[in-house]
């Protein structure tokens, strides 16, 4: 699976680098782990007193600061913050088109390869767990159910995933498989064997 991420996804990193500033805008890092027969991507689940996304499944990353060159900087910057990931431990190799948060946040995910042993350690400020899914789980789409949305008189769709007790929904879930579908060339969407289910219109960005 690796491999053919490698051979025809990964692209030089001046194709999706470019220098900010970056207001309103987030990087986060799909990390992806370098076993070639069975890579696993990691995730965190927030800790529970954060004023927002608290309690949920996320990838590490977070806002742009003034620091930040790029938002690949940003995405790198805050793994490292969040799960003590080194940024020299990450081969970035692509990116994937950006998606509104409903906090109106542009989020853009680099996709990077990191060391299967390497060693990761959570922020209790930020991060309450560090877990791992097989990159498998998504590619084969084992969702448990589609959620269905309303935001600004607008439907909005996402995957929902279950794996060994954490919940994997809303953005984070709909930017993996756009993921899977870019690096493997797949056609996943909406439609699925899994129910559909209408959930509460999501909570919109507040001034």
């Amino acid at each position: 699976m690796l491999r053919q991420l490698r051979e025809s996804y990964a692209v030089p990193r001046e194709r999706f680098e470019r220098p900010g500033p970056f207001n309103n805008h987030a990087g986060v890092l799909i990390a992806i782990t370098d076993q070639h027969d069975d890579p696993e991507i990691i995730l965190t689940l927030r800790a529970a007193h954060l004023s927002s996304h608290s309690g949920e499944v996320s990838f590490p990353g977070g806002k742009w600061e003034e620091a930040d060159r790029t938002l690949v900087d940003t995405a790198l910057r805050e793994s490292y913050e969040e799960i003590g990931l080194p940024p020299g431990d990450v081969d970035v190799i692509n990116s994937q088109p950006p998606m509104i948060s409903r906090w109106g946040i542009e989020v853009t995910p680099f996709v990077g390869i990191v060391p299967d042993d390497v060693q990761l350690s959570p922020n209790p400020h930020e991060i309450a767990a560090i877990f791992r899914v097989p990159l498998s789980h998504f590619v084969e789409d084992k969702r448990t159910q589609t959620d269905v949305y309303f935001r600004d008189g607008e439907e909005w769709w996402s995957p929902v995933y279950h794996y060994h007790g954490y919940k994997i929904w809303g953005l984070t879930a709909k930017m993996l498989l756009e993921f899977v579908n870019s690096g493997w060339g797949l056609d996943l969407g909406r439609e699925s064997a899994a129910p559909e289910i209408e959930r509460k219109p999501l909570r919109a960005k507040t001034k």
